[in-house]
């Protein structure tokens, strides 16, 4: 059998006939809709998205802070050089699997002395000198060298494409707070101003309670809104901080970090008017969890191969060519030289089964990552629906809040001009004015969502990761069976 099995190997070597058992991979072909679900509010259209759009979705929304914010977290993040350190290691492992389809050459040299023992009959000392070239090489006859070289090469594209998933997420979660930051400062603007109208409001009834013309219960009830008001100014200030420390973790500084760059109060960025979102298809090239998944799967289905090659027999090839010689002197002579050649083969005959369970163990996790993809893809397209349907339903709501805050600046100047001629009761005011801040409110929070929610979308569509080079040295490997 050892002879049938070496000239197997030498014939397979010579003729280039290798084979590579297990399953090739094919890349699924999922089944989504052709259309999205959700109704698209005004500006949003299904045309195809602009590649240099969706890499920089930032800049569609005119703010030079938040440009600048975004550099600094593309340069800065922790979290994103912990997916490049990763993504190195990738590579390097890479290289560890494509150097095991080479030999393996190693340099020799040494001196020996050896004095005999005079009881043994041999007392005489001899010198023994030696150099060369020691060889080995496994055959990777049925391909689990380069089964293991595809999983290699296959997880580090999911390494690159967990970068790409990091920066994906980095900006979107930048924007998000840069957002709460504008609209934290927003509101305690508005606060502010309606501190100051509520002041007045307790000025008009002290005067009137001084007057004769009311009772102490209406100027506590003014001082009591007053105050109200007074303390919700705190709790906006606390929160403004705390959108600030967490954007400067963001960028990779220390808390406080960047309170000069947002000490000038502004308005939270408007979207755009017109936004093109694509086509469901469209997320399986550009999201980059997706990719990651299925990187993932094509690596797990060359792991089948691995194992399945295990159950094969192992062959090895041998050599060593040097120089030997008693004297050091005679080392370099034609007749010091020496060489060596063999051929191994090894076979597991009985391991209890062992092997051929690998191969299911490794089998149940392909269908575990097929799984995984699958469940990736419905969840893309779950975020994108729902961030379509909030992005168009609050844009709806803002229109009617602007309405009631615009009806309710009404009816407070009116209430607090017939309060003052002693037309209504104080509780009318109260009313009307409590209605107005609380729509102010809601206006002002509602701004912030509408943008939120556009920042939301383009998180969903897979934008921001491609204007950031990975490395200095990125891989130009094709996905082999993958998406391009």
């Amino acid at each position: 059998m050892m002879g049938v099995m070496l000239t197997l190997a030498t014939s397979l070597l010579l003729t280039g006939g290798c084979l590579s058992v297990g399953p090739d991979y094919t890349q699924p072909n999922p089944s989504i809709p052709t259309n999205w679900s959700a109704t698209m509010s005004a500006g949003v259209t299904a045309a195809p998205a602009s590649p240099e759009t969706l890499s920089r979705w930032w800049a569609q929304l005119n703010d030079p802070v938040l440009s600048a914010l975004m550099e600094r977290a593309r340069a800065g993040n922790l979290d994103l050089r912990q997916a490049q350190a990763r993504l190195r290691a990738a590579r390097a492992q890479r290289g560890v699997s494509q150097a095991a389809l080479f030999p393996t050459v190693e340099a020799t040299a040494g001196a020996s002395r050896t004095h005999g023992s005079e009881a043994a009959g041999s007392d005489d000392t001899v010198n023994l000198f030696a150099s060369g070239f020691d060889a080995s090489w496994e055959v990777d006859v049925f391909g689990k060298n380069r089964r293991a070289l595809e999983s290699a090469d296959a997880t580090m594209q999911a390494s690159q494409e967990a970068v790409s998933d990091a920066l994906v997420s980095l900006f979107s979660e930048v924007a998000l707070n840069y957002v709460e930051v504008r609209s934290s400062q927003v509101l305690i603007s508005l606060t502010e101003t309606n501190l100051t109208l509520r002041a007045e409001t307790c000025d008009i009834t002290r005067w009137r309670n001084e007057a004769g013309l009311t009772t102490q219960l209406d100027v506590d009830q003014a001082k009591l809104s007053l105050e109200q008001a007074r303390a919700e100014l705190s709790t906006l200030r606390t929160s403004l901080e705390k959108a600030k420390h967490r954007l400067a973790v963001l960028v990779g500084q220390p808390p406080g970090q960047l309170k000069e760059l947002l000490a000038e109060p502004k308005v939270v960025p408007a979207p755009p008017l017109d936004i093109a979102v694509g086509v469901p298809a469209d997320l399986l090239r550009r999201r980059p969890d997706i990719r990651r998944a299925e990187r993932q799967l094509a690596a797990q289905t060359a792991q089948i191969g691995v194992a399945q090659a295990s159950r094969y027999p192992d062959f090895s090839l041998l050599g060593s060519i040097g120089l030997e010689s008693l004297s050091l002197g005679t080392l370099y002579n034609a007749g010091a030289r020496a060489a060596q050649a063999a051929a191994n083969a090894a076979w597991t005959l009985f391991d209890g089964g062992a092997l051929r369970q690998t191969v299911e163990v490794q089998t149940a996790l392909q269908e575990e990552a097929f799984g995984f993809y699958e469940a990736t893809v419905l969840t893309a397209l779950e975020d994108v629906e729902n961030a379509l349907v909030a992005y168009a339903n609050e844009q709806e709501r803002r229109h009617a809040l602007q309405a009631a805050v615009q009806a309710g600046q009404s009816a407070f100047s009116l209430a607090r001009n017939q309060y003052s001629s002693g037309l209504v009761n104080f509780q009318t005011v109260l009313d009307t004015q409590r209605t107005l801040l609380s729509v102010q409110d809601l206006l002002a929070a509602s701004d912030a969502t509408v943008t939120s929610d556009l920042i939301r979308l383009y998180k969903a569509l897979g934008g921001g990761w491609t204007s950031h080079s990975l490395t200095t040295a990125a891989v130009q490997t094709n996905h082999s069976g993958g998406m391009p």
